[in-house]
């Protein structure tokens, strides 16, 4: 069993993470916006593919440091599962993991903003607030968390980085509320009034579609694959 790299090691890695990641996020946003003004859907389809591209590198890049969790839900099912086992995270650093996390999207949004000469000041303005869409992110968040722990019980870490790469950028096509998945993230994407924004009023109804979609699809792993493969 590997040592685990100092706490401090693990929260620079999830904060660099999770910050680049909303850094691609809402600057492709800006930048499709931007080159397509006038077509939703390219715009739509150029965004999607940075963040599957830019999600499977970021995985790659801090994923031996941190695990690559990015995300809180991650961070809280990883150690939900391995609480009795010892072998997932310890439930002392899940709320460190949380604080990282949401501190580097806030920071990753303003470096966005900052290279294409947004203002760092202005809060984002648009509306995210429908049944369908909290709909949409329980399920887009319940595969996530579906996925992740499937790859960590069948012994298939290796393949995390494509496989969730490709996930969210499917999603981005097959939920309503473009995958959002992440409570981190929605909180970043709050200081960026740009196509990638989420309007703060819109924030609380996500993250807890977000829960509710972590829980579901912690309950689906767990019945999928009751049992953690030896390797």
């Amino acid at each position: 069993m590997l040592t685990p790299a100092p706490l401090g090691r693990r929260l620079l890695a999830e904060a660099l993470g999770t910050g680049l990641l909303v850094t691609v996020v809402v600057g492709s946003g800006i930048a499709a916006s931007r080159l397509s003004p006038h077509d939703t859907g390219l715009q739509l389809l150029q965004n999607s593919t940075a963040t599957a591209l830019g999600l499977t590198v970021l995985i790659l890049l801090v994923g031996p440091v941190s695990g690559a969790h990015l995300n809180p839900v991650v961070s809280a099912a990883d150690w939900l599962v391995g609480r009795r086992s010892c072998t997932g995270l310890r439930g002392r650093d899940v709320a460190p993991y949380a604080l990282a996390q949401t501190a580097g999207a806030i920071a990753g949004a303003e470096l966005a903003n900052l290279m294409y000469d947004v203002s760092l000041a202005d809060l984002a303005t648009t509306e995210r607030s429908a049944l369908g869409l909290w709909v949409g992110e329980i399920v887009a968040t319940a595969g996530l968390v579906v996925l992740v722990l499937a790859l960590v019980r069948t012994g298939r870490t290796a393949l995390a980085a494509p496989a969730v790469g490709a996930y969210i950028g499917a999603a981005y096509w097959f939920t309503s509320s473009t995958s959002f998945a992440n409570p981190a993230v929605t909180v970043g994407r709050v200081f960026s009034d740009t196509f990638a924004g989420i309007a703060p009023s819109s924030v609380p109804a996500f993250v807890l579609a977000q829960v509710v979609g972590a829980a579901v699809g912690l309950a689906l792993a767990l019945a999928l694959y009751p049992a953690r493969s030896p390797a």
